[in-house]
């Protein structure tokens, strides 16, 4: 079964959200969790951004000696420096370069034409190759870009040197057929040569992010570039969390497997949320606070007789503590008894009922209801009923 490598970019590009910015600390404390997490590649920041960056990235490269560890750089000789500086004390360093090549980023953004673009590309990976032992390319815009053209750059990168190619879905515009027929494309012009990988990163504008990353993996790609909790530019990222664990419950459809520690992921999500103080929505795949709780009485119902009625994973794969029978209006006398017995209390049918009607009226004006307001139902419905005495003692005295 083949491996698919995860590319984590949730300190460089998952910081360029708006409020996200991390401190270098929060940086290295993140970095331990990723690789405990067992990522395969840690993109650490964008060096020639600020001074800040630059170290930061040197001070990861420096504390995580057993994950490869990527500084992003525009393909500039100033940018590829700055990279290659903060590199330096990495134990696997990686350099990243990019370029945006499609017609509409060359001509409006970078004012180069489709040869400037080619050349820049050349002679930025092979100078990175004089510093830096790994270098990946991405084509900037890769969705948007003329595919002939973009054929040409993936050649260019190639015999430049860059073993990693990654073609990426820059502003969330594709669909998973065509990003997929993308890849396919370059692979049929490039022959699959040995060495080299290709890799996706996609942004969810369309809310796209993960079935294209999926469709990638389909089409050969081997190497996915996303984030915890789907953060990043604008609608984010694919999340990571979300790949990895339809690639595993999937397994036998995609027929690859990645090294990711399951249980590490709602740790990951809980201590990302923590340092950029941005919660995920309650209904999140995966991570979310909704993602193991059931409030309908069948739902609850499946799940008290058999948790794969309503469950594809259990919560203790990926790390949650357990899952939740929320009880609110939709909820059913089962989840009821069961939450009573767990709070301490055994109900009769007669007081279950009176107990059901009471939490279910509180549910209509409260919308959830919480643990203590069942304790206080169930003070006043259930009858107390004292412990069994324990047997006399016939023995003379």
């Amino acid at each position: 079964m083949d491996v698919v490598r995860i590319f984590d970019t949730t300190l460089r590009d998952g910081e360029q959200s708006p409020g996200f910015s991390m401190k270098t600390e929060e940086k290295i404390r993140l970095a331990r969790q990723l690789a405990a997490l067992n990522v395969d590649v840690i993109e650490a920041g964008f060096p020639i951004a600020s001074r800040g960056d630059l170290e930061a990235v040197q001070q990861v490269s420096q504390q995580i000696r057993t994950v490869p560890i990527a500084a992003l750089a525009r393909a500039k000789k100033q940018d590829v420096d700055a990279a290659i500086e903060a590199l330096k004390p990495a134990a696997m360093p990686r350099l990243h370069v990019f370029l945006a090549t499609s017609d509409l980023h060359l001509q409006v953004k970078l004012n180069i034409t489709r040869e400037q673009a080619l050349e820049a590309i050349g002679s930025m990976i092979r100078y990175g190759r004089q510093h830096v032992g790994e270098v990946e390319f991405s084509a900037e815009d890769a969705g948007r870009t003329d595919i002939d053209f973009l054929c040409q750059v993936c050649r260019v990168a190639v015999d430049a040197g860059a073993t990693v190619l990654n073609l990426p879905d820059t502003v969330g515009y594709a669909v998973p057929e065509e990003y997929g027929a993308m890849f396919t494309k370059v692979r049929e012009f490039l022959g699959d040569p040995q060495g080299i990988t290709l890799s996706a990163h996609c942004h969810d504008d369309l809310g796209m992010a993960v079935a294209n990353s999926l469709a990638a993996i389909r089409a050969g790609v081997r190497q996915i570039e996303c984030t915890i909790n789907g953060i990043g530019e604008r609608a984010g990222n694919a999340a990571l969390e979300e790949i990895v664990v339809a690639l595993a419950v999937r397994k036998e459809s995609f027929n690859v497997t990645t090294g990711i520690r399951l249980e590490e992921l709602f740790r990951t999500s809980r201590m990302l949320t923590e340092i950029t103080g941005a919660q995920v929505a309650p209904n999140k795949a995966v991570v979310g606070a909704n993602a193991f709780a059931h409030e309908a009485g069948i739902h609850q119902d499946g799940i008290i007789k058999n948790p794969l009625t309503y469950e594809i994973i259990s919560p203790q794969t990926v790390g949650v503590p357990a899952r939740s029978l929320v009880l609110g209006k939709h909820s059913g006398r089962n989840a009821l008894r069961l939450t009573l017995r767990d709070l301490g209390y055994e109900a009769s049918d007669v007081e279950l009922s009176e107990v059901y009607r009471r939490v279910t009226a509180l549910a209509d004006q409260a919308k959830l209801v919480r643990p203590r307001d069942i304790v206080a139902i169930a003070h006043e419905v259930i009858r107390r009923r004292p412990a069994p005495m324990a047997a006399e003692s016939t023995s003379a005295a």
